[in-house]
């Protein structure tokens, strides 16, 4: 199954836009493309091999239908990449050369011309590494060594499984997002951090870099300096504040020595707080906002994790922003930095999960409260499936990563670690670090059940009965973070045969019917008793699951569009109190 842009994919040069729109230099090679590959049968081995077998396309897995191999890699291959970079006229004496996998799945060892340049555990974040020492600057060789347990260990995993079905989806792995290179001054820019102030009126922010100096940053027509790896203030004359209605973004540069890069931010402010009626509700820029949301799992029927172009990534939040959603709850997934950015131009809320890992998960645990309401404490490792130790560290540190590359971006409102007790474990302590690293934003500390009563948010999935709101005993706010999930096959527009949803219909009369009772019936009313987010399930058909409201290929909208727009705008009014 194709999607669209699918079908327009050039495999030599698949998604060349730049891969991070928030640290952005001018000189930068993308590497996409034809690679060689193997697959071995032994994890350990560490050399080589001597015969390869064909080529793919790069950053699709090769799982992928786009990759051109349509293998699965088993827990116990090892998946080889080799590529000969195209370094012709690009080194420069005094310059550093830094090469970008955005995110490979699971344990990914690099080598240039043989020697080891870097290792990263983690299949869902960005890593980058200095090979400067071990180039050449004519027919270097890059190999990446890829192993990737899937479902047979407690390594982070999202929704992929060796036994696929239901909710649970075909597994990929290896290289998924953009491979790419930049060259940079000895002392450079290595990371930015902002954070915006509504109320002062400021940008707060530290440019890090690996020496001392001054920034000087360029907002508005005017230069602002400060030195780096310190924080600084920026005042931000007549603050146009980002909102869902009004996306505006502040483009600026910065230059550091010889180094100079190009970024954005936007002045918001997101929050928990009492209504005038006393009621918790979440904020926007000081004003009462209802996230009307869906659940976006981010898979491809073509690509599975990796979006097919950068007008496939456009497409999705687009539409779902044409049938009147303001929010999209990006579901056990990390997504390429250039979807972040279409959400932050085109005025897209993003609720951001945590990636699940662990052991297998007990049915009682992970679904008997579905039904049943009883929630455990997240203490009980053996009963979540978090007895490794280190595979609770691997969490943290990936749980960091994902926090420090995300928190720039601002259409992200929220922060999800643990989703319906797959994998959860010590919530409170979670949010702890989460708050420690980004203090600007509320966090659902567990979405669905196995609620630890702490934190801001109360947060509840409801799909088997009706939904009727009732305040929370601590005081939180109240989200319905994921409800629906009604199923419509459309014919010759289905992955497969299975039919898997909640409530299952033969047309798009009666989905609408029933879609649209729905909200009326047990939306709307609850809104001005308390309800502060709905998140629908959700915004694509995935493989069995055919409750979407589009189909996996991205051909067929299953919803009236202008019905749908009237009544989301309902919803939204009404929560803003209107």
């Amino acid at each position: 199954m194709l999607t669209p842009f699918g079908e327009k994919l050039n495999p030599d040069c698949p998604l060349q836009e730049h891969p991070r729109p928030q640290l952005e230099r001018a000189k930068w090679l993308n590497l996409n493309g034809k690679w060689d590959y193997a697959i071995t049968e032994t994890r350990a081995d560490e050399t080589a091999p001597a015969q390869w077998d064909g080529q793919i396309v790069v950053p699709f897995s090769p799982e992928a239908p786009l990759s051109g191999v349509n293998r699965t890699l088993d827990s116990q291959h090892t998946l080889w990449y080799r590529l000969t970079l195209p370094l012709d006229g690009w080194m420069v004496d005094g310059q550093r050369t830094l090469l970008h996998f955005d995110a490979v799945d699971q344990e990914a060892t690099v080598y240039i011309n043989g020697q080891e340049a870097g290792r990263h555990m983690g299949g869902y974040t960005a890593f980058c590494l200095d090979i400067t020492p071990y180039l050449t600057g004519k027919d270097d060789q890059l190999i990446v060594r890829v192993h990737d347990d899937t479902d047979a260990s407690w390594h982070s995993r999202g929704k992929q499984s060796s036994k696929r079905g239901g909710i649970w989806y075909t597994p990929q792995s290896g290289i998924w997002q953009t491979v790419w290179l930049e060259v940079v001054p000895e002392n450079y820019i290595t990371g930015l951090h902002f954070t915006p102030d509504m109320d002062a009126g400021v940008l707060r922010i530290t440019a890090t870099a690996n020496g001392e100096g001054e920034c000087v940053l360029t907002l508005e027509g005017k230069e602002h300096r400060f030195p780096a790896n310190q924080p600084a203030e920026i005042p931000v004359e007549n603050v146009r504040l980002w909102s869902p209605e009004d996306p505006h973004l502040y483009p600026f540069t910065l230059q550091f020595g010889e180094d100079r890069v190009s970024s954005y931010f936007a002045m918001r402010k997101t929050e928990v707080r009492e209504d005038e009626k006393g009621v918790k509700r979440l904020f926007l820029n000081g004003r009462p906002c209802f996230h009307n949301g869906l659940l976006d799992q981010g898979y491809w029927p073509d690509g599975l994790y990796t979006p097919p172009s950068d007008e496939a990534m456009i497409y999705d939040i687009q539409t779902m922003k044409d049938l009147g959603f303001n929010m999209l709850r990006k579901h056990i997934k990390v997504e390429p930095m250039r979807w972040y950015y279409h959400c932050d131009r085109l005025g897209m809320l993003v609720w951001q999960d945590m990636i699940n890992g662990g052991g297998q998960y007990k049915f009682g645990v992970i679904s008997v409260p579905l039904v049943t309401g009883l929630y455990m404490k997240d203490s009980r490792y053996k009963a979540f499936a978090r007895e490794s130790e280190e595979g609770r560290r691997e969490y943290y540190q990936e749980l960091q990563e994902m926090i420090l590359q995300l928190r720039n971006v601002p259409s992200i409102v929220l922060w999800v670690p643990f989703n319906e007790g797959w994998g959860q474990f010590d919530a409170a302590e979670a949010c702890r670090r989460i708050h420690g690293l980004d203090a600007s934003r509320p966090i659902d500390h567990a979405s669905g059940w196995h609620d630890q009563k702490i934190g801001d948010i109360q947060s509840l999935h409801v799909y088997f009965r009706p939904y009727r709101f009732k305040r929370d005993r601590k005081n939180r706010a109240v989200v319905l973070s994921e409800f629906g999930g009604y199923n419509l096959p459309v014919e010759n527009h289905t992955w497969n045969d299975a039919n898997f949803g909640y409530k299952g219909f033969s047309s798009k009369e009666e989905l609408w019917h029933a879609y649209e009772k729905l909200y009326r019936e047990q939306i709307l009313p609850a809104i001005p008793k308390g309800l502060a987010a709905s998140v629908y399930t959700q915004v694509t058909d995935v493989e069995d699951e055919v409750n979407g409201l589009m189909t996996y290929d991205r051909k067929v909208v299953k919803v009236p569009r202008e019905e749908i727009r009237k009544l989301n705008a309902q919803v939204i009014l009404l929560g803003e109190g209107k």
